[in-house]
């Protein structure tokens, strides 16, 4: 994931509204969303390179969705996959302090990632370029390639759009959450970060919905998990900018703790 736009504990019947984008080179190969053969109770993507995934459900609460942290000076080929942190976490083979404690111990063998995991109520998020594991506060949040909440454009803007989404109440609606995520708007220089790449692709990657002849936004998924402990799920993988799309769609029961 590129951007991960959320409301935890902000809605009063819907604790946790996550809308997110993975961004990523178009060549590399990976898997649409489902149940997975070897471990049915996690829904996720897979990376079909590297075995991992950018983000998932488990059907007992676990939830983790990742982005890479843009430092690209500090990039070192042959570092183990960041999904690897995600597959790991949702086999729920460890529990959450112990799975914290071994992310905050190998952190420096990835290249800069930021993780958010959920387990039995607690949300937390963990920043390899940052001061380790916190404790995400509730409200509304954006995650980009850069710490939570770091003031990029588009996680401002996106952050905006999200409370004006749920400000009335009523059930989040996937498709208002589905344009916020394709929004293909690129931001004036003079609001841009510099983070190493120049100024050409920091325009191309301002946007939400990002697009260019060999990277852009791959999918889109939405996860909105009510109160009951009912929990819907849907991605979008695209073909041909945000309105082209094949859609899947899951509707099931968290059967454990929810945020």
């Amino acid at each position: 994931m590129c951007l991960i736009l959320f409301a935890y504990r902000h809605h009063e019947s819907f604790p946790l509204v996550l809308a997110a984008n993975r961004d990523e080179f178009y060549e590399r190969p990976s898997a649409a969303a489902h149940f997975w053969e070897e471990a049915p109770d996690i829904l996720a993507g897979k990376d079909l390179r590297g075995g991992g995934t950018w983000m998932g459900v488990r059907r007992d609460g676990r939830i983790a969705a990742i982005t890479n942290y843009r430092a690209p000076r500090l990039i070192r080929a042959g570092a183990p996959s960041r999904g690897d942190l995600v597959r790991t976490f949702l086999d729920g083979k460890e529990t959450f302090p112990s799975f914290r404690e071994r992310v905050r111990k190998d952190a420096a063998l990835y290249n800069g990632f930021n993780l958010l995991a959920v387990n039995g109520g607690e949300m937390a998020c963990f920043s390899s370029f940052g001061d380790g594991w916190a404790p995400v506060p509730p409200g509304i949040h954006g995650l980009s390639n850069h710490l939570l909440d770091t003031p990029w454009p588009k996680v401002v803007r996106g952050k905006k759009i999200l409370e004006e989404i749920l400000r009335d109440g009523s059930e989040p609606d996937p498709e208002a959450l589905f344009g916020m995520l394709g929004d293909t708007a690129r931001y004036d220089d003079s609001l841009l970060p510099d983070t190493g790449i120049g100024m050409e692709w920091e325009r191309i990657l301002s946007a939400t919905f990002i697009r260019s002849p060999v990277y852009g936004t791959r999918s889109a998924t939405v996860l909105i998990l009510h109160r009951s402990g009912e929990a819907v799920f849907i991605e979008r993988t695209f073909r041909d900018g945000p309105g082209v799309f094949d859609e899947r769609r899951f509707t099931f029961s968290v059967e454990g703790g929810k945020p």
